[in-house]
């Protein structure tokens, strides 16, 4: 991993009986990844049923690529999302410009920020 790559994980917690629609949706944002966002490199979503909620982590080759998610993909299904979920927390791994992390505040999705101490990739 090197100092540009940026994680996040985050939490959407579906209202009563909206779960599987939630799973609908973020299914629909793991293919737009897939297919528009080349510097996405992992993208991985969990079920709890026990929660209600969705766990995702997403891995963006640099803080640009958390950037165009941000302004397309995720503005895209925004409206969606916030119609049938609450957002996070969200924390953000890696080097996150101080104006990406005003966008984040701005979007209220409970953002917590830290940077790369150590660690490896096998």
């Amino acid at each position: 991993m090197d100092s540009k790559h940026v994680t996040v994980v985050y939490k959407w917690t579906a209202q009563p009986g909206k779960l599987d629609e939630l799973a609908t949706i973020y299914r629909a944002v793991t293919d737009a990844m897939e297919q528009n966002e080349p510097d996405a490199e992992t993208v991985h979503v969990y079920v709890s049923e026990a929660d209600n909620a969705l766990y995702v982590r997403d891995e963006f080759a640099n803080a640009d690529a958390m950037g165009f998610h941000l302004g397309t993909t995720a503005a895209g299904h925004f409206p969606d999302l916030l119609a049938i979920a609450t957002p996070g927390p969200f924390f953000f791994l890696g080097d996150v410009p101080d104006e990406m992390k005003q966008h984040v505040e701005q979007m209220q999705l409970g953002g917590q920020f830290a940077i790369h101490l150590a660690g490896f990739d096998r």
